[in-house]
């Protein structure tokens, strides 16, 4: 290589140079450190070829037009070894640009197919939730169905009537001792229906309102009507429930049914009334 002959020619006489050797030789030691030999190994040997006949040529003291002829050949394959180098380099270039935009590419899909099967498994979920809602919604209505019906069927039992204060519940005066405030054995089984009902249905609440005829003292009509009320509540709170759903209010002989002139009319008006209120919704005051 260019080493070893510029390393005999050394050892010789003077050889003899022009400025087409030098510049061949510049051009080579770019070349030789631009790695062209790696990009472009055959035209890098036969550049080194044709500088090593240059240099030989040189070294004879040979013609100078013939050393500058050979260098003018080896400064040829030089620049063909350095233009080959630069192709392929910007071919090798090309392929792993391509090949990472191939890459990129890939990427790019295989983020969008896990994007579209993440949204078709949230979709099949917010369709699977939709369906289960509204088959819970479908349960509730039956429900509530069933429940409104068996209020119905219960409250007939008891021979409530609607009014616009809600549905009202009678406790005849035969339902309790004598002017006493202590329930019979038929007025615990009517008590016993609409804790039934209570406990069904917990959003609704009870006012239990106590009544008197006439006879007797006012103060002593009110304190009783208002005992019965109470004995009402405390046999709902016996049967399990809660005693701040129900209220009371004793009336004495206000409100009348009928009138107080024979024995029938006066026990008409001798009465507890209990009005359950709609679900969720607080019972208005007599007027």
């Amino acid at each position: 290589m260019l080493s070893l002959v510029l390393a005999v020619s050394a050892c010789s006489s003077t050889p003899v140079t022009t400025s087409t050797l030098d510049q061949a030789r510049s051009d080579y030691t770019a070349a030789q450190n631009g790695a062209v030999a790696q990009h472009a190994p055959n035209e890098f040997k036969a550049a080194t070829e044709a500088l090593n006949a240059a240099n030989t040529a040189a070294a004879n003291r040979e013609d100078l037009s013939k050393v500058d002829q050979l260098a003018s050949l080896a400064k040829t394959k030089i620049a063909t070894a350095q233009e080959v180098a630069r192709t392929r380099l910007a071919e090798s270039s090309l392929s792993s640009s391509k090949q990472e935009q191939e890459r990129v590419r890939l990427q790019a899909r295989t983020a969008e197919a896990e994007a579209a099967r993440r949204n078709a498994e949230q979709a099949q979920r917010d369709a699977e939730a939709a369906k289960a809602r509204a088959e819970q919604a479908t349960a509730a209505t039956r429900d509530a169905q069933a429940q409104t019906q068996a209020l119905a069927a219960q409250l007939a039992e008891l021979q409530a009537k609607q009014t616009e204060r809600g549905m009202v519940v009678t406790l005849g005066d035969v339902l309790f001792n004598t002017d006493q405030a202590v329930l019979t054995s038929g007025g615990m089984s009517t008590v016993q229906k609409l804790a039934n009902i209570l406990r069904e249905n917990p959003d609704r609440t009870v006012l239990v309102e106590g009544f008197t005829d006439s006879t007797g003292s006012t103060a002593h009509n009110l304190e009783l009507s208002q005992r019965r009320a109470e004995a009402v509540r405390a046999a709902l709170a016996q049967m399990g429930v809660e005693r701040n759903r129900v209220e009371t209010r004793g009336y004495g002989e206000a409100y009348p049914v009928a009138g107080n002139n024979t024995a029938g009319d006066r026990q008409l008006n001798r009465r507890v009334e209990i009005v359950l209120s709609e679900a969720g919704k607080p019972i208005q005051a007599r007027r």
